[in-house]
């Protein structure tokens, strides 16, 4: 376990942004992750749980307690059955999974970030959510002192969320248990028109693993969404905001401000999201509002490529990043009546 003091976050989050901890733990095994938080919590320390930094804003006066940077290592495959330490890189497991021809999560690559944070968001893209998959998910339960086996439902999944993050200071993840399929080296069926559009297949087909991966990959790094140091696009935390889910009320007088704003013709993106509810795209209704690629004169703008991601372009500090976040969530509001909710976890800051 390797401790540092007046350490800076930083470096440790995809953003590049936010100020030092008082004290920054490393730890290495799931032994030394479950010390570190009875540490923390026996001594009323305020604590920080740090995996890949993908989905991470941490304001410029830092952490003032102990961030725990989980670094643990570990992918047993058995069959096919998957299990990942929660500090694996999660793009190289999925890249594992396709190497041994087994689907379920192959659309889910060149995602950043740590395993154990999946279950936390229930990471989805491309028609894949890790729900449809993980089993069960080893954590620490802080309140109850003890390691704990948490089922598929007692997960309480749903859209970009789950029992962890509405209980964020409860568990920590360990382990992540998945049950994936053996297709004969075919992927999932896929569900997401625009892979199925690139990969030249309908809707609902099955192709290589390997092809699908390989064309997420793409279709991500058009949008700036693989990380290269080099490219600011990437200097972010992927989508910022989520896709609103909207009641049938909502969305009729959504449907209403589009008209009145862009004309009769246009419809906005709809999807069913169960339950009488209605799911839209925030991308869209970012451009919409005004908000394209490239937008922002400062040092942190819209993407390039994509309008759902903002970025540091180098120089930039939490608060800018902030300020524009704050600027397109009220155009959105004004122009669609719609409010977007951002998807990173921010840490002493709020927009």
């Amino acid at each position: 376990m390797q401790v540092l003091h007046d350490a800076p976050l930083a470096p440790l989050t995809t953003f590049r942004l936010g100020g030092p901890a008082t004290r920054l733990v490393t730890a290495g095994t799931d032994a030394e992750v479950v010390a570190a938080v009875r540490e923390a919590d026996d001594s009323g320390t305020p604590l920080l749980v740090i995996g890949g930094g993908s989905n991470l804003v941490i304001g410029d006066k830092g952490f003032d307690g102990t961030a725990l940077r989980i670094a643990t290592r570990g992918v047993e495959l058995r069959g096919s059955t998957l299990e990942l330490a929660a500090g694996e890189v999660w793009s190289d497991a999925v890249a594992r999974t396709v190497e041994a021809g087994l689907a379920g999560i192959e659309c889910l690559a060149g995602i950043p970030g740590s395993a154990g944070a999946t279950p936390i968001q229930n990471v989805g893209a491309y028609g894949q959510e890790v729900s449809s998959t993980i089993t069960e998910v080893v954590a620490y339960d802080r309140r109850a002192g003890e390691t704990v086996i948490l089922t598929n439902e007692e997960c309480a999944f749903s859209y970009r969320h789950s029992r962890f993050k509405a209980d964020p200071d409860r568990y920590v993840v360990l382990r992540v248990r998945f049950a994936l399929e053996d297709a004969d080296g075919l992927s999932a069926p896929l569900k997401y028109a625009e892979t199925a559009r690139a990969l030249g297949v309908a809707t609902g087909d099955r192709v290589p693993l390997a092809d699908a991966r390989e064309t997420v990959l793409k279709l991500r790094a058009g949008k700036g969404m693989v990380l290269d140091p080099e490219d600011h696009d990437t200097w972010s935390a992927g989508s910022f905001f989520t896709n609103p889910i909207l009641t049938a009320e909502q969305f009729a007088a959504f449907h209403a401000r589009v008209r009145e704003r862009l004309g009769d013709g246009v419809e906005p993106p709809a999807y069913p999201a169960g339950e009488g509810r209605t799911k839209t795209s925030a991308a869209w209704l970012i451009d919409k509002a005004g908000f394209t690629k490239g937008y922002g004169t400062g040092p942190a703008r819209i993407s390039t490529k994509h309008t759902l991601a903002l970025t540091n372009r180098g120089e930039a500090t939490t608060e800018d990043l902030l300020a524009l976040a704050r600027e397109v969530v009220a155009g959105v509001r004004a122009a669609f009546g719609v409010t977007l909710v951002n998807e990173p976890v921010t840490v002493g800051v709020s927009l």
